[in-house]
């Protein structure tokens, strides 16, 4: 049996005994994994009212297919929106890229279901989780904030004109079926 020697090392390297720790560090993406798993369960067993995600049919925990019905008493109530959730490998620590599938006419969504939300930018914390995001976007839908659109036009009719605001709302809107 040869020799090795466990206390000495080429610069740059590594002796295998030294390593014994390193080989159990997760992989990228396990981290997320397993944050995915715990939040998926909080979602099936303490279910918030109004909204609900799973993973996609494909079995991919990096994505997500959610759902928001529009909240009482604003222009959404009796609406069911459909959105996509891409977790990054990186995530809780950064935050997952969320655009809306079902068309919808609000000032801070543009027409390619993009979102503007603080806390899906630079506000995002690991604190945050998908109940959450979905929770402050079902929020959103009642409250936009005007001051930051994506589209414009809708936030001067969430002012001006609520009206034809719900018009417009109601036109845009399409009910997409499962995937």
């Amino acid at each position: 049996m040869p020799y090795e020697d466990t206390h000495t090392s080429t610069a740059g390297s590594i002796p295998a005994a030294k390593l014994g720790g390193a080989r159990k560090a997760a992989e990228p993406g396990q981290n997320a994994m397993k944050r995915l798993q715990t939040e998926l369960m909080q979602l099936m067993t303490s279910p918030a009212p109004g909204v609900s995600a799973f993973p996609s049919a494909d079995g991919n925990l990096l994505s997500w297919r959610a759902t928001i019905e529009g909240p009482d008493d604003t222009p959404y109530a009796g609406l069911t929106f459909k959105l996509s959730f891409e977790f990054p490998s990186n995530y809780p620590y950064a935050p997952p890229t969320v655009l809306f599938s079902t068309p919808i006419y609000h000032p801070n969504v543009d027409f390619s279901g993009r979102i503007c939300l603080d806390i899906l930018k630079d506000k995002w914390t690991a604190a945050y989780n998908t109940q959450t995001v979905l929770l402050s976007l079902q929020s959103l839908l009642g409250e936009p904030n005007n001051a930051s659109p994506l589209n414009g036009e809708a936030a001067e009719l969430w002012d001006k004109n609520p009206a034809l605001f719900k018009t417009k709302v109601m036109d845009r809107h399409k009910d997409l079926e499962d995937d």
